[in-house]
């Protein structure tokens, strides 16, 4: 890789950690095949996964205003600007590939956060199922209305 090269990517890396959410993990171990699930998997929720060395990803961190980052071994990022599909996509892939897929830590909404968090984050409803909270609550006085007659009819045909 030439140097105009790691300049472009820092700049590229540096533009697109303003403002998301990102997830540092290790990913030693784990095959090209499997590397491919994790990124069509994050496609889907609208993720970029990237393998970045250590010292063009500091170097790009410091640009984002991002501090107290120290990465050490082979790490994998992947960004995004929804946390909870970001969280749960990894979290996923980490619960199967648990010996060779290790979440280090990440970066929430300006705050450094640990796997612990990142785990449960995963665990919170995303925007789709609180809609669909959202719609079976508007609905139910409607639906309880509608059973309750349909309770009165049949009791009054049975007298």
């Amino acid at each position: 890789m030439t140097k105009q090269n790691k300049i472009d990517l820092v700049s590229h890396l540096s533009s697109s950690f303003l403002d998301t959410n990102i997830i540092i993990c290790g990913y030693k171990g784990l095959s090209v095949k499997d590397l491919e699930i994790l990124r069509r998997d994050s496609i889907k929720c609208n993720a970029k996964v990237q393998v970045i060395k250590n010292k063009l990803a500091n170097i790009a961190f410091k640009n984002a205003n991002i501090n107290g980052v120290s990465l050490k071994d082979t790490n994998i990022f992947i960004w995004s600007k929804d946390q909870i599909s970001l969280s749960k996509s990894v979290q996923k892939f980490a619960d199967n590939n648990k010996d060779k897929f290790i979440i280090k830590l990440g970066f929430f909404d300006g705050i450094i956060v640990d796997s612990k968090h990142i785990e449960s984050v995963s665990k919170l409803p995303n925007k789709e199922e609180l809609i669909g909270m959202l719609l079976s609550v508007w609905s139910a006085p409607a639906r309880y209305f509608v059973t309750g007659l349909d309770n009165l009819r049949k009791q009054k045909e049975a007298s």
